[in-house]
């Protein structure tokens, strides 16, 4: 039984031992940046596109900084920072998808049965540890949904999914470099 007790020990000594070393080794949240990499800079996004939701720059800009600043060790600063992302919202359309028309409808209604909302945001995206890094891209994500949603609903819940596919995509190409 003494046997097992130090056995148990032992190993128990050289996991822990071996996660130090790995830990110490490896980045557990999977980041490529360099490590020499340090602060960040987000500028907030203005909404360039023709139909304007007036809360989308703010919601947009606001969750792509709090992504950024929550998952990762960089840390903000408005002078000279390791990393510069700024952009624009290009583009936010509300266009059908499904169209449905009633039989006995009189004068033969088309009506739209389902819609989808599309946004476009612009990247720029400066790394000044890793330049080769750097890229301008344009991202796009979209949602289909029920044409009863009205335009308040839509913004709630649709532009937020939306909102969030587009930083995960940003947030991978920079953080993770998929």
């Amino acid at each position: 039984m003494n046997f097992n007790i130090r056995k148990f020990t032992a190993f128990t000594g050289f996991l822990f031992l071996f996660t130090i070393l790995f830990q110490s080794c490896y980045s557990f949240t999977g980041s490529s940046l360099s490590p020499e990499t340090k602060t960040i800079q987000i500028s907030d996004f203005p909404n360039n596109a023709a139909l304007v939701n007036p809360s989308l720059a703010q919601q947009f800009s606001t969750d792509i900084q709090n992504r950024f600043l929550q998952r990762t060790t960089l840390k903000g600063t408005k002078e000279n920072p390791d990393i510069l992302i700024e952009g624009e919202i290009s583009d936010y359309i509300i266009s059908p998808t499904t169209i449905s028309s009633p039989v006995d409808s009189p004068g033969g209604n088309i009506q739209a049965a389902q819609n989808k909302l599309t946004i476009t945001v612009k990247v720029h995206y400066e790394n000044k540890i890793e330049p080769e890094k750097s890229f301008d891209r344009t991202y796009s994500d979209e949602a289909v949904f029920s044409s009863d949603l009205d335009i308040n609903q839509i913004e709630v819940s649709q532009v937020k999914l939306v909102n969030e596919r587009i930083i995960n995509k940003i947030f991978n190409d920079i953080v993770a470099n998929w």
